[in-house]
């Protein structure tokens, strides 16, 4: 399996823990009114909304959910959220990336750099990650029985993308930031709705550790991901199975 499709999977499984937990609509709804603000409440008019509620269908939110989110953003009384993003190191050198949506940066960055201190890490200054890190987009798509596999396959490469996988019944579509929208229109014409489509940030390598300092970064991770202004993490930390099974 190739790094960028081992780190989707960790990403993938990772997220329906997520979701189990409930974590995962409030940072769903978050994205969907910073769109809907920034580029109007028209899915049609606007890729990065239509992307927004693509993903949140994806995680089964409610239609109800997803409208009244446009309608607030897009309201005279809208959140004003804004973008920012923090680097850091976690104990055992695991490099994380934080993204955040905040009304409050002071509160934010306070709150981040609590975290890091709290569970033995150190944040940095924005750019130290750049040579770990690559910005990607990303496609996870549950696949159809009926669906041939390799004519699809070949369908998306046409369209962007430059690596294709499958595994446990989804397929992994990894694309240069530049051939995010080439990609996501491809798929639009095939029909094919992603489970979940976004721009990550993959690590070029990852950390192996075992499980008991496997426990002590997570305790950092998760702490970042309960935190309300915090939309994305993350990491170059590898997890096995028997890891996951921990989160």
């Amino acid at each position: 399996m190739s790094g960028h499709s081992k780190w989707s999977t960790i990403k993938r499984k990772k997220g329906a823990a997520d979701a189990k937990r409930g974590k995962l609509f409030t940072k769903l709804i978050k994205e969907i009114s910073i769109a809907a603000r920034e580029g109007g409440g028209d899915p049609d008019a606007n890729p990065r909304l239509r992307l927004a509620i693509a993903n949140a269908k994806g995680n089964n939110m409610p239609k109800d959910n997803i409208e009244r989110a446009i309608n607030k953003a897009t309201g005279s009384d809208a959140d004003q959220y804004h973008e920012t993003t923090y680097e850091g190191y976690a104990s055992h050198g695991v490099a994380v990336f934080v993204e955040c949506l905040t009304d409050n940066t002071n509160r934010t960055v306070s709150s981040v750099r609590a975290a890091f201190t709290k569970y033995g890490g150190s944040l940095g200054t924005n750019g130290s990650l750049e040579f770990i890190f690559e910005r990607k987009g990303v496609f996870n798509i549950k696949l159809d029985e009926h669906v041939d596999e390799d004519e699809v396959t070949l369908e998306i490469i046409d369209g962007g993308a430059e690596d294709v996988t499958s595994e446990d019944g989804y397929l992994h579509v990894t694309c240069e930031m530049s051939d995010f929208g080439n990609v996501q229109k491809k798929l639009e014409e095939l029909g094919i709705e992603s489970e979940n489509a976004e721009l990550q940030r993959i690590p070029n390598t990852l950390v192996t550790l075992n499980d008991t300092d496997f426990s002590s970064v997570m305790k950092l991770i998760e702490a970042l991901e309960d935190n309300d202004d915090v939309q994305k993490v993350f990491h170059n930390l590898d997890i096995t199975e028997s890891q996951m099974e921990l989160i």
